[in-house]
């Protein structure tokens, strides 16, 4: 993974590159569903440009006709908003639509929210470790450290969220494991899901942010054990603030 362009070239290519892949079934349905959730996990970061659509069509392994009914879904759901003509193109505009979905009804509760729960306390973990293992290159430590930084500098809630999702995705991009990055995106979607139903609370994110930064100094120091030991904390406290306040 590691590049000429250092830590910057990974924050802005390797979640995509991860995140979007073909997937089987409906084209239609899971190229809304893989786009959508790239955005509300800032994969595709708001007021980014989408990549080219023959790109984009070819990464998803979609037809350009396809992706293109895509795109219009996701701009009558207020995602994103296209520019016709000379410099035109298709931009993440979700700001807006993530602070509407902030005050909305959440729907995932009982056993569906135990088991989205659960399965994220199998997988984060293993990605934790499993990234430990690796031998990092430069710009790869750079990118874990850098993503950590943007979690602490956060402004407001959304935001927070949004850095939050980026630095566990790239913990799971650096596990190095194509079904692994696939199972953390899935666990974070759910996750996310949840955290918008519940109010922010200062102390649990000082908590959050306490872990997140054992869980990377773990990972920068090659030790898989401790890494996956204080992310299988971090979401146990997470799972326990939601049980408790969505039941």
């Amino acid at each position: 993974m590691a590049g000429v362009g250092g830590a910057s070239d990974l924050a802005r290519n390797a979640l995509p590159d991860a995140v979007l892949r073909p997937a089987p079934g409906n084209a239609f349905e899971n190229t809304v569903e893989q786009l959508a959730r790239a955005i509300r996990l800032g994969v595709l970061a708001d007021g980014e440009q989408l990549p080219p659509e023959r790109d984009l069509a070819e990464r998803l392994g979609v037809s350009r006709n396809t992706l293109r009914d895509a795109i219009a879904a996701l701009r009558e759901s207020g995602l994103v908003t296209t520019r016709r003509g000379r410099g035109g193109g298709t931009w993440v505009t979700h700001a807006e639509q993530l602070r509407t979905e902030a005050s909305g009804t959440f729907v995932r509760s009982g056993a569906a929210m135990l088991d989205a729960l659960t399965f994220r306390r199998v997988v984060e973990p293993g990605a934790a470790w499993l990234a430990a293992s690796q031998a990092l290159a430069a710009d790869q430590r750079a990118w874990l450290t850098d993503s950590l930084a943007a979690v602490d500098d956060a402004e407001g809630p959304a935001a927070h969220r949004v850095a939050d999702s980026r630095l566990h995705l790239a913990i799971a991009t650096l596990s190095g494991s194509p079904m692994l990055i696939d199972a953390v995106t899935r666990a974070q979607a759910a996750v996310h899901e949840m955290l918008v139903a519940i109010p922010v609370l200062g102390p649990n994110i000082e908590h959050s942010n306490d872990q997140h930064h054992h869980i990377v100094g773990a990972i920068l120091a090659g030790d898989a054990d401790r890494a996956r030991a204080v992310m299988e904390e971090h979401c146990d406290a997470t799972s326990a603030l939601l049980r408790g306040l969505i039941g």
